[in-house]
């Protein structure tokens, strides 16, 4: 593969810089510190097409690459996780599941609007007892006709309380455990749907999380995504899409993590000079450095692999995994330049460190990923 950008890649990492710079840091602070979701900053994305990203031209999107789409997450991240969150979640997760698996009306049906940012989308999978192992869930559709019955919960859902559309899953026989599950695309507005927002997180605080619920939830049979039997295939297909653009916003925080910390140690004297003169912050900034290339680098071979249309589950856990704990050590690190001011939200430090901590957790755990990349290296599955 090439490292060097081509000029459109690089002229989308401009786009998503300057933009980022506009109209989302100025506003992260105070959308963390109140919760408050941030739609005017969604909205605003759409005609740049980042809420469509690599979905095609034919449905309303811009048709980016993979690595384009990396570079934009990357810098939306660097921005706030909490902007990066909806992006990922609406575009891997929901768009780009539907543009696989769905047929050519839920495709036409769904994506030119999502696109467009006039329908937002979320993803249903974990449940409330249901997390690293989703072949326990226990939401069930019953068929009834043309139609499917939904019933159940889902929790920890990003985008729950805002989405117009969610592709949920459903177990349609206990007794086949994974081979059961089916999914299906959800309409928000579907009698017997609902949610509640979830509050006081410790990052990622402007992003919308929540539960949904389905109680006796009709759903058509032409929103079926895939075969019934599919559900758990089209799920960790998805989840390879997530962990991408999960992956390649950790990149973004530990970028951020590099830009306040050398500010920081430029400006910041202490014995008579600047701080960035000392050897062990230079030590920290040094490990931040590192971690932060080779979080990139590993996001772009997943990308490159992603362009290829190579299967690169092995990849792109590899990149969550190692990208998820970079973000931490380096968030841990910018707090350590800063001293004491880290510890408050006067520098931007310490969001990035709140933020950073759930991207080792969601979209499979980095003790999954661990377990997923040992099955690859050994050829033994660590799963029954």
């Amino acid at each position: 593969m090439d490292f060097e950008l081509t000029q459109e890649q690089i002229m989308m990492q401009k786009m998503a810089r300057d933009f980022a710079e506009r109209e989302i840091v100025p506003a992260a602070r105070d959308n963390d510190r109140n919760e408050r979701f941030p739609s005017d900053i969604v909205k605003k994305m759409a005609p740049l097409g980042f809420l469509g990203g690599p979905i095609p031209e034919k449905y309303g999107g811009p048709g980016f690459d993979y690595v384009s789409y990396a570079v934009v997450t990357e810098e939306i991240g660097r921005a706030c996780s909490s902007v990066r969150t909806v992006l990922s979640v609406h575009v891997s997760l929901a768009g780009l599941t539907i543009l696989r698996w769905g047929n050519e009306e839920q495709k036409t049906g769904y994506l030119p609007d999502m696109c467009a940012g006039k329908k937002l989308g979320c993803f249903g999978l974990t449940e409330p007892d249901a997390g690293s192992d989703p072949a326990s869930m226990s939401t069930t559709a019953v068929r009834d006709g043309s139609d499917w019955v939904l019933n159940g919960a889902k929790m920890w859902i990003s985008n729950a309380g805002v989405a117009d559309v969610a592709v949920v899953f459903a177990q349609t026989d206990r007794s086949l455990a994974h081979r059961g599950i089916a999914a299906f695309i959800v309409d928000g507005d579907s009698p017997g749907y609902s949610t509640r927002d979830i509050h006081n997180k410790l990052g990622l605080r402007s992003s919308n999380t929540g539960e949904i619920i389905m109680e006796d939830c009709r759903v058509p049979d032409r929103n079926r995504l895939g075969e019934v039997g599919e559900g758990f295939k089209i799920a960790m297909s998805a989840l390879d899409h997530g962990r991408f653009s999960v992956a390649a916003g950790c990149v973004g925080i530990a970028q951020a993590c590099v830009d306040a910390s050398v500010k920081y140690a430029r400006e910041r004297k202490q014995f008579g000079r600047e701080i960035g003169t000392f050897q062990l912050v230079q030590e920290l900034i040094s490990e931040m450095v590192v971690d932060t290339e080779a979080a990139r680098l590993l996001v772009y071979r997943a990308g490159h692999l992603k362009n290829k249309g190579v299967r690169c589950t092995r990849e792109v856990c590899i990149a969550k995994y190692f990208a998820s704990e970079a973000a931490n050590r380096a968030a841990y690190n910018a707090i350590q330049v800063h001293g004491g001011y880290g510890y408050s939200d006067e520098y931007p430090v310490e969001r990035y460190f709140r933020d950073a901590r759930v991207a080792t957790l969601y979209e499979g755990t980095s003790q999954i990923q661990k377990l997923i990349i040992g099955s690859y290296a050994l050829g033994l599955k660590a799963f029954t």
